[in-house]
């Protein structure tokens, strides 16, 4: 079993999906994950487990959102599990302190969503990321830099997120959950 493979299987267990979609999901998680000793690792070609961060600044009211370069739409910032990463909450946080810049961030460890969408990523072939998001939030004054990973990094009203964003399909719920974590 890699790193976080049994956090994945915890954290999935107890996630409180908000909907029926997010409960399908859900299912369709675990199933990997159980399935698979490897569903957390990039080299699971079937697909694999990724983390992302919704990161908000100090006030809740603003997401970061990451212009990212070989998918060509605003994304939340994350991605695969390292070998070193013991939870998947651990890997967001470790991802969106590497793609902002920002030190000081803090995490929710309870998951805020679920998606699964299809990729073409370091493998080089078609797979697809099944992607656990938590909401972090970033310390007042916080200021980002731009990592290499990224064409443009910029703080988005939730309300007026860009229309290609990936958290469009984020429901009202979910969006909702993230503003009530405040």
């Amino acid at each position: 079993m890699s790193g976080p493979h049994a956090d994945a299987l915890r954290t999935l267990a107890e996630f409180d999906s908000c909907d029926p979609q997010q409960e399908a999901l859900r299912q369709a998680f675990l199933t990997l994950v159980e399935a698979r000793a490897d569903a957390c690792l990039r080299a699971c070609e079937p697909g694999h487990v990724t983390s992302s961060a919704v990161l908000v600044d100090s006030t809740g009211k603003h997401v970061m959102l990451t212009l990212h370069p070989r998918v060509g739409r605003w994304l939340q910032v994350g991605g695969h599990c390292e070998p070193a990463d013991t939870t998947l909450a651990g890997a967001a946080l470790r991802e969106a302190t590497e793609e902002s810049g920002i030190t000081g961030l803090t995490i929710d460890p309870v998951p805020v969503h679920l998606d699964v969408h299809p990729i073409t990523c370091s493998l080089g072939r078609p797979t697809r990321h099944f992607d656990v998001r938590f909401v972090v939030r970033a310390p007042e004054g916080a200021r980002h830099v731009r990592s290499d990973e990224s064409l443009d990094l910029r703080w988005w009203p939730l309300d007026a997120l860009p229309e290609e964003s990936d958290l469009g399909p984020m429901t009202s719920a979910a969006l909702a959950r993230l503003g009530a974590r405040g």
